[in-house]
């Protein structure tokens, strides 16, 4: 079958483990940049702007908003989401399908709990972000482009505690970012 619409299995998901978890812990690289100018729009992009205010520029971050915030304008600690590349290209297959997943950032970084709690801050480029602590779950769009066992796997205990589906951040320190950045801790 071709791995493009292939859903991996509990056991395959268990198999890459290993190298999820042989992350970078201090130091990373950023690997892909990924814009969303609407919902389901997506643009992999070489380099982006980070602004404190807007996110980064281009997404559509502010515009769409929150069901999380009482008046629907969109959440402050939500404003970017970093996401694991090992975890992505075990799930996605094909590079090609990373940018499905809707995160904007995707990095060779251990972003687990306990590696990066709240209010750590990582410099990516010339830009400074700060981890969040409002969490990043799989949801049924994710399921429907990764299959269950792949929600089930980032959503379970361990997933959670090992942010296997991303992190949330905010800026705060406006700069550029390139594709092939480091991304360390402040």
């Amino acid at each position: 079958m071709n791995r493009t619409t292939h859903f991996l299995d509990a056991e395959e998901l268990e198999a890459g483990l290993p190298d999820i978890l042989a992350s970078p812990r201090d130091e990373g690289v950023v690997r892909m940049i990924v814009r969303r100018p609407d919902t389901d729009g997506r643009e992999v992009v070489e380099a982006g702007e980070l602004d404190v205010t807007h996110g980064l520029v281009g997404d559509n971050w502010r515009s769409r908003g929150s069901r999380m915030t009482d008046d629907g304008s969109a959440h402050p600690e939500m404003q970017l989401n970093l996401m694991n590349s090992r975890v992505i290209s075990l799930v996605a297959g094909s590079e090609d399908r990373w940018a499905l997943a809707g995160d904007q950032f995707f990095v060779d970084l251990d972003l687990a709990k306990e590696n990066l709690p709240a209010g750590t801050r990582l410099a990516m480029g010339s830009a400074v972000v700060e981890v969040t602590a409002v969490p990043h779950l799989g949801c049924k769009k994710f399921s429907a482009r990764y299959g269950v066992e792949a929600t089930k796997f980032v959503n379970s205990r361990r997933g959670k505690n090992l942010c296997l589906r991303g992190i949330n951040a905010k800026v705060v320190k406006s700069g550029r970012v390139r594709t092939g950045d480091r991304i360390q801790r402040v």
